[in-house]
């Protein structure tokens, strides 16, 4: 694939999961708003210096840092997890990208004047409250704070790995933080951080790296993506988040066209080349135990079902056609998948692909890609989804170096 890239294509992939806006925020007037340019590395180090004068003495070890620190008078440089020197400024400030903290949703009926059968949306449930996030709309926002079900979660989406990352965002001892966009990245992935204390927090990994939490691990959640026509048929009484966001924004194109063509690279530095798949190769992955596996795409397209055991825990993994890339590519199909507990009243199930989902071997009863019975004897039972991930190879094996792949 031949890509041009101009100065200002590259502007704004080096700001998308950092917090810049593409197609930069808008006056009500529409017209683009100027933005502030990034302080020099000798204004960081003055600021540094003059901002925090923590008792650990200079929490940067006399190196200036790749990343502004004249925003961050409140968090605690001096604890911190990882070498700051694996952080980086994408240029723009925090909340660049603007968190959508009062999100307002919509219908199934209002959602599908706007959105195509094969668009992505990020599907969540929890407590009966059953919700669909459409990418095209996390894209420019990155980050949802929101309360399903009566649990305070938040969504996030990192377009430059391709990482969709459902949150509960109460901490064990009861404190309910809300986030935000650092404008930084580490290893190509969008540094969060809480309002709370301003603490930084790595989306792959939900760890708390910098500041005051350092070393808490937020709880992961099981959500999934799937096409916007998988989500009105199973769902129809559900609701969809809402472009009425408050911000102006171009909702329905997208700023990131071609950046999942498997010839292309990601864009910013990365610790090494794990070489086993190419780097943008989509994988659904997970982690059972001390195991982790990931499931190509490619593989999955060629099989569509995959029944396995990580860790000594029975899985199953689907795989349908039909999901739009989330970066625009003009007519690809990439497909979704699910992965779930394939046990119902403690029978292991062993599943068949077909045409129309995906059958039980044992019953005979038929499942969605949501990993629901649509059909036969076991109709109205739900498989229980198993936290996974679909994201680029290159993001998964950075995070998960010891990863197993799964292969046909």
């Amino acid at each position: 694939m031949k890509v041009l890239i101009g100065l200002g294509i590259l502007t704004l992939l080096a700001a998308a999961c950092a917090g810049q806006v593409p197609a930069a925020d808008t006056s009500e007037t529409g017209e683009a708003l100027p933005s502030e340019p990034p302080p020099t590395v000798e204004e960081q180090a003055e600021s540094a210096q003059t901002d925090h004068p923590e008792e650990c003495g200079d929490p940067f070890g006399g190196q200036s840092p790749n990343f502004s620190v004249q925003f961050w008078p409140d968090t605690d440089f001096c604890q911190h997890s990882i070498d700051y020197s694996e952080i980086f400024s994408g240029g723009p400030p925090p909340d660049g990208i603007p968190a959508i903290d009062d999100p307002k949703f919509e219908s199934v009926e209002a959602g599908d004047t706007w959105l195509s059968d094969d668009w992505p949306v990020m599907f969540f449930e929890s407590n009966g409250d059953v919700r669909a996030y459409p990418l095209t709309i996390l894209i420019y926002h990155e980050i949802v704070n929101d309360v399903v079900g009566g649990e305070p979660v938040t969504l996030t989406f990192c377009p430059l790995c391709n990482a969709t990352i459902a949150f509960n965002r109460t901490l064990p001892d009861g404190t309910v933080l809300d986030f935000g966009t650092t404008g930084n990245l580490r290893n190509s992935d969008l540094v969060m951080y809480d309002r709370q204390t301003k603490s930084w927090w790595q989306q792959f990994t939900g760890e708390a790296i910098v500041g005051e939490f350092t070393g808490t691990q937020l709880e992961f959640l099981p959500s999934q993506i799937i096409a916007w026509s998988d989500f009105k048929e199973s769902h129809p009484e559900g609701q969809v988040l809402s472009r009425d966001t408050g911000h102006t924004r171009s909702y329905g194109q997208n700023p990131y066209s071609g950046y999942d063509s498997i010839d292309s690279s990601p864009w910013f530095r990365l610790p090494g080349d794990d070489g086993r798949l190419p780097p943008m190769e989509r994988v659904v992955a997970i982690q059972l135990g001390d195991v982790d596996v990931a499931y190509p795409f490619a593989d999955l397209r060629e099989v569509q079902v995959v029944n396995d055991e990580v860790d000594g825990n029975p899985v199953v993994v689907f795989w349908q056609a039909g999901t739009a890339s989330t970066f625009g590519n003009a007519g690809e199909d990439v497909g979704s998948a699910g992965v779930f507990t394939p046990v119902v009243d403690g029978q292991v199930l062993t599943f068949v692909a077909e045409d129309d989902g995906f059958r039980d071997e044992e019953t005979g009863t038929l499942w969605n890609i949501l990993g629901q019975a649509v059909e036969g004897p076991l109709t109205g039972a739900q498989l229980e989804k198993v936290v996974s991930g679909e994201h680029f190879w290159f993001a998964w094996a950075t995070f998960k170096p010891e990863t197993i792949i799964w292969s046909a």
